[in-house]
């Protein structure tokens, strides 16, 4: 089939990368996810991705440290994400760059954002880490940011689970799944599957959100398909 979204931004949390481990990276799931992103590249879309880093740092960690110091430590750690995701990719012979908020010239290129769409417009898949570049925001705020910037189609959310439920459904067996919800009402119902200023910037910038399960088969190629898998935003 070929593709529905000419450009799309991808946000995966550092927890994803862990796979089963919970923590670290997981070698064996990360092949199955650069596989799917080879196979939507090749499909011709254009591929920005944002990784968070909770495999290896989040937040403060129930620490009373310092939130600036402890945000900057979480930026750090989307690096080691992004550098074993390109790792990963360019094994499979697709050309990647990593762009860092954070100015880290020895391993990534700075954020610019002319060169990102470069970059994209000649096949390159784009790995953003360091997030925003600011403390008190998180990777699901740059990945709105970066999907408004780069003008992406739709922001795709993978997470672990196959959707936007009204409660946790690991704690909740009764839990109902949303089909699509709203911009503003999942904002006021105060839903935690993505954070609230990241779901205002896609609302005024009318850019779609599909969260989706990134456990299920070849998922990320499938909604780049167009198969509505999760749960819209929108």
């Amino acid at each position: 089939m070929s593709a529905k979204y000419k450009r799309i931004i991808l946000k995966i949390s550092g927890e994803a990368l862990a796979g089963e481990n919970g923590t670290g990276l997981n070698e064996k799931f990360i092949d199955q996810v650069v596989n799917q992103l080879v196979k939507a590249h090749d499909m011709g879309v254009e591929i920005g991705i944002i990784v968070g880093g909770g495999n290896f740092w989040r937040g403060r960690q129930g620490t009373n440290m310092d939130r600036t110091t402890a945000d900057h430590m979480g930026m750090l750690a989307t690096v080691i994400n992004a550098l074993a995701l390109q790792d990963a990719i360019e094994q499979k012979g697709v050309p990647t760059r990593v762009q860092t908020a954070l100015t880290i010239t020895r391993v990534a290129e700075p954020y610019i954002l002319r060169k990102a769409l470069n970059h994209l417009e000649k096949g390159r898949i784009v790995i953003f880490a360091c997030g925003t570049g600011n403390p008190y925001f998180s990777t699901d705020t740059a990945a709105a940011l970066r999907a408004a910037e780069i003008n992406a189609d739709i922001l795709l959310l993978a997470k672990n689970v196959d959707g936007i439920y009204d409660s946790d459904p690991k704690l909740n067996k009764d839990a109902k799944k949303y089909k699509e919800i709203k911009y503003i009402d999942f904002i006021k119902q105060g839903l935690k599957a993505m954070d609230t200023t990241a779901v205002t910037i896609c609302m005024e910038n009318k850019t779609p959100i599909l969260a989706f399960g990134l456990n299920e088969k070849d998922a990320i190629v499938r909604v780049c398909e167009g198969e509505e898998l999760g749960t819209w935003i929108r």
